[in-house]
């Protein structure tokens, strides 16, 4: 990059010192919320939405819990238009959310917008000019006064036409491109304009400061907004709103530090929709929120819902790293990560702790409408026994031993390696049926009978038929246990010696609870060989783990 001297600093600093919002730690209410996917991340789409799509979303919105939604430029285009008048007209709007129209300070414009929302029970009429000084210079050629005087003249025709409407209208100005304006300069043209509207406690009006282009690092835009709220006329009568797009990829720290510095509204879209980089994404800012326990107000419990609908009238995709609602944001693949978690988790269920905190899970994925199966622990050639064996017991019930999960997930993570892929649930558990559970050959047991001795022992007379020859016979043994005279039997029947090291076993707590499963490890030549076995007889599943086993040894 040879040409950094041609850029500088495109932003001004407040006149004065504007701090006092470092001193505050963390969000602790929500704003107001303004969804503008329907004007702004709609004006910013390839294949613009159509009516019908329009609808879908707004409804979504609604059921979201948005309370204000900006519904488009009902004078700059008929299709916009139209989506207006269908909202008002098929009484579609909830009495509790008002919608949103922008203008421009234009007297033809504002007629049109009027028209537009006429019989809306609630809206926000949003008259916006250019501000800044590449705009006042290049584009409008007009001095300050002239910029004010196009501001002001807007303001007193919204208010001559809210005098002839019906319906409770409140009034919003942006300084539009407010972060190249000179902070003092903004303040006098939205003073100018509080002056015309004069606000009341019963009739606020809203000042909306856009990031239309950023410009700076979060924190100067915090002073600026700081700035901003302690030098408006009214204050107390007035909504001070942001509006931050993400051309430095900050929107969502200018829209929390703008929230620390006063602001009470934000103007966003799902997913940072919006042009050139987007608009702030209100699912990030609102999850940041929740995750801190602040309730945002909006519900997002139904995320794959959300996505779903985004992206089939977008025609966008939800990155798979977006924040909260991303396909990966939950996944671990890292062993060490898939460990902490599954351990996690565990400590959860044992302790039952009043709050969230499992290592590397900022919320519980399901509180966003995921699952722990699948979404939480993603299997490849990175992951590590205790996420295998975490899947493995979530999916299917199964809870292995410690080392036998060690061998099963070195297994696992070989067969995705040669893969090169990512396995699915369903695989693992094949991979685990097929390598270990109730396997029949070359050893198979078909029949077994156990008699109490006088000192305590077993006499095990067992019935083993070998493959390939199909050869049976009845070899008897005794034993301490059942299996322990079961495996000195198939000791006697296969001619080979070896240890029983290990026997687990639990009831199967998926699927069915009358089915239990064993686990059985046993030492042949140095080596140690593992078997499962899984039957309504807790006496056969150990058996069939034995014999298992027994087959995996390596002849």
């Amino acid at each position: 990059m040879k040409n950094s001297e041609k850029y500088t600093r495109g932003y001004f600093m407040p006149p004065v010192k504007c701090m006092k919002w470092t001193e505050k730690e963390y969000i602790d209410k929500p704003p107001m919320w303004c969804s503008v996917d329907l004007r702004d991340g709609n004006q910013a789409l390839i294949i613009p939405m159509s009516l019908e799509e329009k609808l879908e979303f707004f409804k979504k919105l609604v059921e979201i819990g948005f309370k204000e939604i900006e519904i488009g430029f009902p004078a700059a285009s008929e299709t916009e238009y139209e989506f207006c008048r269908t909202l008002i007209e098929q009484n579609m709007i909830p009495d509790d959310v008002r919608i949103q129209v922008l203008t421009q300070s234009r007297e033809h414009i504002i007629k049109k917008t009027f028209e537009a929302i006429d019989g809306a029970k609630n809206a926000v009429v949003h008259l916006y000019n250019s501000t800044s000084v590449a705009q006042r210079e290049q584009v409008f050629r007009k001095s300050k006064q002239e910029i004010i005087d196009i501001a002001v003249t807007g303001a007193k025709l919204c208010s001559e036409y809210k005098q002839k409407s019906k319906g409770n209208i409140i009034f919003e100005y942006s300084p539009e491109s407010f972060t190249g304006t000179e902070p003092e300069f903004a303040l006098e043209i939205c003073n100018a304009v509080i002056d015309i509207w004069q606000p009341t406690a019963e009739d606020k009006v809203i000042i909306n400061l856009p990031v239309t282009v950023e410009m700076s690092m979060p924190h100067v835009y915090a002073q600026q907004v700081e700035y901003m709220c302690d030098n408006l006329n009214c204050r107390e009568n007035v909504i001070v709103s942001l509006h931050p797009h993400n051309d430095r990829g900050c929107a969502v720290a200018d829209s929390e530090m703008g929230l620390l510095a006063g602001a009470d509204r934000i103007e966003g879209t799902c997913f940072g929709n919006g042009e050139r980089t987007g608009n702030v994404d209100i699912v990030t800012l609102a999850m940041n929120m929740y995750s801190q326990g602040v309730d945002p107000q909006l519900d997002f419990s139904d995320m794959p819902s959300l996505v779903e609908i985004y992206e089939r009238v977008t025609r966008m995709k939800v990155y798979e790293r977006t924040p909260y609602a991303g396909s990966l944001v939950f996944a671990a693949f890292s062993g060490s990560h898939q460990d902490a978690i599954a351990k996690g988790m565990k400590w959860r269920e044992e302790k039952d702790p009043e709050h969230w905190n499992v290592p590397y899970l900022p919320i519980d994925p399901k509180d966003v409408g995921r699952e722990y199966d699948g979404d939480v622990i993603r299997i490849n050639s990175q992951s590590g026994k205790g996420g295998i064996g975490f899947l493995l017991q979530k999916q299917y019930g199964y809870s292995l031993p410690k080392k036998m999960a060690e061998d099963f997930g070195y297994a696992v993570k070989s067969v995705s390696d040669h893969k090169h892929a990512e396995l699915m649930p369903n695989e693992i558990y094949d991979i685990f049926r097929e390598r270990y559970m109730n396997k029949t050959e070359p050893c198979d047991i078909t029949e077994t009978h156990y008699v109490q001795n006088k000192d305590g022992s077993i006499t095990a007379k067992i019935t083993a038929m070998m493959k390939p020859s199909g050869e049976i016979k009845i070899y008897e043994a005794n034993g301490n246990g059942r299996l322990d005279a079961v495996a000195n039997a198939v000791k006697d029947a296969l001619g080979i010696q070896f240890t029983l090291e290990t026997y687990e076993e639990h009831a199967l707590d998926r699927h069915t609870t009358s089915e239990a499963v064993s686990y059985v490890s046993i030492v042949y030549g140095g080596k140690t060989y593992w078997g499962a076995g899984r039957h309504s007889d807790i006496i056969v599943s150990s058996v069939r783990a034995l014999v298992s086993a027994i087959n995996n040894i390596e002849r």
